[in-house]
């Protein structure tokens, strides 16, 4: 392949977004503002379920994006997102915001869209955009100094290629992530209709008094699972260890784990968990960052700040759907303490009520859900796969170092 140095104002604009009135922002609507926090940090759209703006005024509009456009973030709202590049996922629905920038091509010939994407998602762009940026807390940068990045460019057909091998990667990641949702989604629908609804099997045959069936009993949670129950002391202390921070949990994926050397890592990495443990955050459970450990390293360890349920009377296939439900995540933020940073305690966990079904109803649930439970674990650990090979695939083809007639795309290497 040639390459030839550009600046990216050779072949795109920068369009600036509109300052919607913050007085008519609302929790529900037709139209969502994008902000910063729409990105992920490499790059890519983020659903922020729960803490959407909707605008519910006129706007002009040109400032309604349309699906596949492509955005950069112009200040970094959070650590890394500057410069951070998404594509829209859906055309009327999502609000160009002032803080955002439309990247529009002005020479097709010289760059394609597409491959911007990766361009601005590469390490080497990032950093020069970072080093124009002005702000001594809140880094943000400008149209014009966006222009002005330096990079070696490929023929616009390489450009293409080396797009498709990218996206590939991400196209399966999305796939196996809308499988894992309608497994979720499957498995919850199967708890609510059994333990919520009470239609469970052999419902017709038992008596339910206040709303319990017969054999069925109201526990504290302490009784049906133990909180926090191991711990890294001062005789065990591992060399090293892979560890867990409250940022890198989402509502039921554990995004990344940190390796550390023991004595390198936080002082709140003490937590110990095993396979079918529940972690859940004790700082702000409405964001409910919580997910289940999946047949762990033997030095996974979490932070301090969640609180880990390990099942001890109860499939833990019970015990995660049950800590997971509307209900109580409501009862955690009701019980949660502290105006800024709103926070339960391991206390709060063991003192919840949950009702616990009979033991047949305990085996029977488990034996449908635990299958589900494995294929979706399976897809979350091949999508992290798949996420590092990208990862390692991109600055090898943004700098010619690989030819991208030679990679093997992700069906082939994971088959």
């Amino acid at each position: 392949m040639s390459w030839r140095e550009v600046q990216l104002g050779d072949g795109l604009h920068i369009k600036h977004g509109f300052a919607f009135k913050g007085e008519y922002f609302a929790a529900a609507g037709e139209h969502l503002v994008l902000t910063p926090g729409n990105f992920l940090e490499k790059g890519g759209f983020r659903v922020r379920d729960g803490k959407e703006r909707f605008y519910h005024a006129d706007f002009p509009e040109e400032y309604l994006l349309a699906e596949g456009d492509l955005i950069v973030a112009m200040t970094e709202q959070g650590e890394g997102l500057l410069g951070s590049a998404a594509r829209i996922p859906l055309g009327g629905k999502y609000l160009h915001n002032q803080r955002l920038g439309l990247v529009q091509i002005t020479d097709p010939e010289l760059l394609d869209k597409r491959f911007l994407y990766w361009v601005f998602n590469s390490a080497d762009v990032r950093a020069q955009i970072r080093a124009t940026a002005t702000g001594a807390k809140v880094k943000h940068t400008a149209p014009e100094r966006i222009k002005k990045v330096r990079l070696k460019l490929p023929a616009l057909r390489d450009q293409q290629g080396i797009a498709a091998v990218l996206d590939s990667y991400d196209d399966l990641i999305a796939t196996n992530q809308r499988r894992i949702a309608l497994l979720e989604d499957a498995a919850r629908r199967l708890y609510r209709e059994w333990f919520v609804h009470l239609r469970f099997p052999g419902h017709e045959s038992v008596r339910v008094k206040d709303g319990v069936p017969q054999g069925w009993r109201g526990k504290r949670l302490s009784t049906v699972a133990n909180v926090n129950k191991r711990s890294i002391g001062a005789r065990d202390r591992p060399d090293s260890i892979l560890y867990i921070d409250i940022s890198s949990v989402t509502p039921g994926l554990i995004r990344e784990v940190t390796p550390f050397a023991f004595p390198d890592a936080p002082g709140r990495a003490r937590r110990r968990v095993r396979h079918g443990d529940v972690i859940w955050s004790c700082v702000r459970p409405n964001r409910r960052s919580y997910a289940l450990i999946w047949e762990p390293s033997e030095n996974l360890v979490a932070s301090t700040g969640f609180a880990v349920l390990s099942a001890s009377d109860v499939p833990f296939s019970f015990l995660y759907f049950a800590v997971t439900t509307d209900e109580f995540v409501g009862y955690l933020e009701q019980n949660a303490t502290g105006a800024a940073y709103p926070a339960v305690t391991a206390k709060t966990f063991e003192d919840a009520e949950i009702v616990v079904p009979d033991a047949g109803a305990l085996v029977a649930f488990d034996r449908h859900v635990l299958p589900m439970l494995e294929q979706m674990e399976a897809m979350k650990a091949q999508n992290i796969k798949l996420a590092q090979s990208r990862d390692v695939l991109l600055p090898k083809l943004m700098s010619g170092q690989l030819d991208v007639s030679g990679i093997r795309l992700p069906e082939e290497v994971m088959a």
